[in-house]
């Protein structure tokens, strides 16, 4: 299992990595020490070998050269893992972490499935996107990066209580959950801070339920509850599919996590990409999900708390089109994305 750094690497591997194992395989991580990788692997009883590696993308040249340095001697390494443990096949989430085993897997011969939840490939998963055996992705667009034959749709692994949520009947009061993810949005944080004085007087019967991280926490706390506007504003939302079943509309991020659970869950939502992000592909994420009909795009220099007003009064004064969008998320969702993935590593590695 290839691929860490982030949540957004490590979490779908382990769902992955937990159906393999289900299925009597030994899956085991590579990662670094600094990674999420180290915390969350071992808490789920797997191996992880350690590598020594860095970003190559977005860094300075001093982080580029440590990179390129290291890179052979982790390629190395990463090739003995796969001959000592007699590796069948290797699942790659791409990001850095997965460089030096992908590299070593390819030169062997032994089977790259990769999975690409974004609609534009990472850097990693780019350059060899030519040689993987399967590319697992979440938008069909994205099968135009791989050769012809080579792609399934199959999502992201998501939690199954995000597909068990029923649509919700419209009631009395219209709710808002506004998410920037674990640590939260500046921009989010302050657009819903500006909001809150045009929803006051707008008499529009709102509860807003937000998740601002644990930096902004205290003062956010402190002015959301002097604005008059019902709710809560909390510093992070444990069990998310409870608070998405609250919801009306999701106001969020376009990582590849989050437009999976808004499709899982069959939610409209308003999207705002980071700006930040690698090849813009919060961005083109987006941009997939508003062409379904299924958001509204705000983009983050536009993501002021006039627009936020703005568009979530339209929206909430439009039942039926709410309704429409939750439909086109909805038919955006993959159940079983990761048994599927077990089901292609197998028949790769002619399980």
């Amino acid at each position: 299992m290839a691929g860490g750094g982030t949540g957004g690497h490590v979490i779908p591997a382990l769902a992955v990595a937990r159906e393999l194992r289900a299925r009597g395989h030994f899956p085991f991580f590579v990662g670094t020490e600094r990674g999420l990788e180290a915390t969350l692997v071992p808490r789920e009883g797997l191996p992880l070998e350690l590598v020594r590696i860095g970003g190559l993308k977005r860094v300075g040249l001093r982080q580029t050269a440590a990179t390129l340095f290291q890179l052979p001697a982790s390629t190395w390494e990463s090739g003995q893992l796969i001959e000592s443990r007699g590796v069948a096949a290797v699942f790659s989430m791409g990001g850095y972490v997965a460089g030096p085993p992908v590299i070593a897997a390819l030169v062997r011969g032994t089977p790259v499935v990769i999975m690409e939840p974004n609609a534009v490939p990472g850097f990693t998963n780019r350059h060899i996107a030519m040689y993987v055996r399967r590319a697992l992705v979440s938008f069909p667009e994205t099968a135009r990066y791989f050769p012809f034959g080579r792609t399934e749709v199959t999502g992201l692994p998501v939690r199954e209580e995000f597909f068990a949520l029923p649509p919700r009947p419209p009631g009395e009061r219209f709710t808002l959950l506004i998410t920037g993810g674990s640590q939260g949005s500046r921009t989010l944080n302050r657009a819903a801070r500006e909001s809150w004085p045009l929803f006051r007087q707008s008499g529009l019967a709102l509860q807003i339920i937000h998740q601002s991280g644990r930096q902004a926490y205290e003062e956010l706390r402190a002015a959301f509850a002097e604005s008059g506007v019902e709710g809560e504003v909390v510093p992070f939302i444990t069990d998310m599919p409870a608070a998405f079943a609250q919801a009306d509309l999701v106001l969020c991020r376009s990582g590849a996590g989050a437009v999976a659970e808004v499709a899982a869950a069959g939610k409209p939502s308003i999207l705002s990409p980071f700006p930040f992000a690698a090849d813009q592909h919060q961005l083109r994420n987006a941009e997939a999900f508003v062409r379904a009909g299924a958001a509204r795009l705000v983009e983050d220099d536009g993501m002021t708390g006039v627009r936020l007003f703005e568009t979530v009064a339209e929206l909430a004064a439009d039942p039926a089109g709410l309704e429409r969008m939750a439909a086109a998320a909805r038919a955006m969702a993959h159940p079983g994305a990761a048994r599927r993935a077990a089901e292609v590593l197998e028949e790769v590695a002619h399980c």
